[in-house]
């Protein structure tokens, strides 16, 4: 029996325990990819949107009001928010992933069916762990099945990727016909009319089905379509990355035009404060240097009319006294002298009333400010 010959290399009974792994263990970046895009955490309901971007269910609660993906906007075409397609992919390898992390833990894996013992063989087509007396009776049950099976020892000495896709179940589908799946009708027959993967039983006795060929041939050609496709959009990605480079630029461009205009704008600014305060200057000294004249001619003005009002009170009391004490002969001797004096005074016009405050100076300077 071919199962059976991992077995006959496998662990005896008093088989020490199994070896660390030989290599590193698998760098968790490599799998970032099966997170969920939006908390980034691994999560066993991850859903597929329309924009091929995946979310877990929390996230898509979270995103319900907005109704896009998170991502990348696009519109969720589902009125609960949530899509109907699951990422089976990265959810199996999650599942898959997990078994490798329980491999390459220090103490290895125990086996999965008695709990007890450590692990000595993994049956990929179970997929689960065997101690030596579980997998004796494993290969005795299905000893008319070709189930896989490999030592621990090898396994953990393999890399991550390698686990993955050696474990990767050729074909896994089960008959579509209602009731079959439950019976376990594992399907080899693709009906290319009705586009849905048959049993035996249901390819041979329903005459609907025609046109049948071997699943493993409908899958592979599938995969080739979606190569296709991709191999398709790799050239039209070109035209977006061109435009969304060129948008890039368009955007930098703007954003310089924006930052010089605003050093532009803060320099012109300077430019008229530093005009401004120049002329600030200047007026002030214009209208402080008109001030100094004024204030000059005003105490030159001032000055002479108190000189004529003191003559004035000299005059008046020179005369007042002159009649109550003068003699004849100093009226004679004093009088043509004092008569000349008060009629020069009588020639004297007070100085006319104007307003100093629109000299010429001050003109130009108010003339200047309202221009400013």
């Amino acid at each position: 029996d071919g199962a059976a010959a991992p077995m006959e290399r496998g662990a005896q009974p008093g088989t020490p325990p199994c070896l660390p792994p030989s290599h590193p263990p698998a760098d968790e970046d490599d799998f970032q990819f099966i997170l969920c895009e939006g908390c980034r955490q691994e999560s066993p309901n991850l859903k597929l949107l329309t924009c091929l971007h995946t979310l877990c269910l929390g996230c898509l609660s979270e995103n319900k009001p907005i109704g896009q993906c998170p991502v990348c906007s696009t519109a969720i075409p589902q009125a609960s928010g949530i899509p109907d397609m699951d990422n089976l992919l990265f959810i199996n390898l999650q599942a898959r992933l997990k078994v490798y992390k329980e491999l390459s833990s220090s103490g290895g894996p125990s086996c999965s069916r008695c709990r007890v013992k450590t692990a000595a063989v993994w049956c990929s087509e179970c997929e689960e762990f065997l101690c030596t007396k579980c997998f004796e009776d494993h290969q005795w049950f299905f000893k008319k099945r070709s189930h896989k099976a490999k030592r621990v020892e090898e396994l953990r000495a393999e890399s991550a990727h390698q686990f993955l896709e050696d474990n990767r179940k050729s074909c896994s589908l089960f008959c579509s016909t209602p009731g079959h799946a439950e019976q376990g009708h594992i399907s080899s027959i693709y009906c290319q009319q009705c586009e849905k993967a048959l049993c035996c039983s249901c390819a041979l006795l329903d005459s609907r089905h025609t046109a049948f060929c071997d699943i493993r041939s409908e899958t592979q050609r599938r995969q080739q379509e979606l190569g296709s496709i991709t191999r398709a959009l790799r050239h039209q990605r070109g035209g977006f990355e061109a435009t969304c480079a060129a948008l890039q630029e368009e955007a930098s461009r703007l954003e310089r035009a924006q930052r010089e205009l605003r050093e532009l704008i803060r320099q012109r600014v300077e430019q008229l404060v530093r005009l401004l305060r120049r002329e600030e200057e200047e007026l002030l000294g214009m209208v402080e240097a008109r001030q100094e004249q004024g204030r000059r001619e005003l105490a030159q003005e001032l000055q002479r009319v108190e000189g004529v009002l003191r003559r004035m009170e000299a005059g008046e009391r020179l005369v007042e006294k002159m009649s109550l004490y003068a003699t004849e002969q100093e009226v004679m001797d004093m009088q043509p002298f004092i008569k000349g004096a008060l009629q020069d005074l009588q020639y004297l016009q007070p100085p006319e009333a104007r307003d100093r405050t629109q000299a010429g100076d001050l003109v130009e300077c108010r003339a200047r400010l309202q221009e400013l």
